[in-house]
């Protein structure tokens, strides 16, 4: 039987779902503001016809809680941190980085919190 050649996505989406128990002294990526973030990502996604190029994963904390909601978007140009995300965001993500190659700049962590590893 020929196996069906599926090709690698030119972007890996981590988009971070962590829900922090009520009480907890650190903010979450989810909570009752942002809980749909991830579907509205999918769906933009789904709409421009980018699902293959763009693959998106569900991921628990990403280490940068203050600056929640966030996504890293891994490629073979770089990787990348999004912060404060909100619906508007990620629509100018997806066509300003996903199809058009240039990653929004306002958008990304401050590089003094997003350092390169040891």
């Amino acid at each position: 039987m020929e196996q069906i050649s599926i090709p690698r996505p030119k972007y890996m989406v981590f988009k971070c779902e962590q829900s922090s128990p009520p009480g907890m002294p650190k903010p979450s990526c989810v909570n009752p503001q942002t809980q749909n973030l991830f579907n509205h990502l999918a769906q933009q996604v789904m709409l421009r016809g980018l699902m293959g190029p763009v693959q998106i994963i569900r991921t628990s904390c990403l280490g940068r809680c203050q600056q929640g909601p966030v996504m890293y978007v891994a490629s073979d140009n770089g990787n990348y941190m999004y912060v404060e995300l909100t619906p508007e965001k990620i629509d100018r993500i997806i066509e300003e980085h996903f199809i058009a190659g240039n990653p929004v700049e306002e958008y990304l962590i401050d590089k003094q919190l997003w350092t390169d590893p040891e």
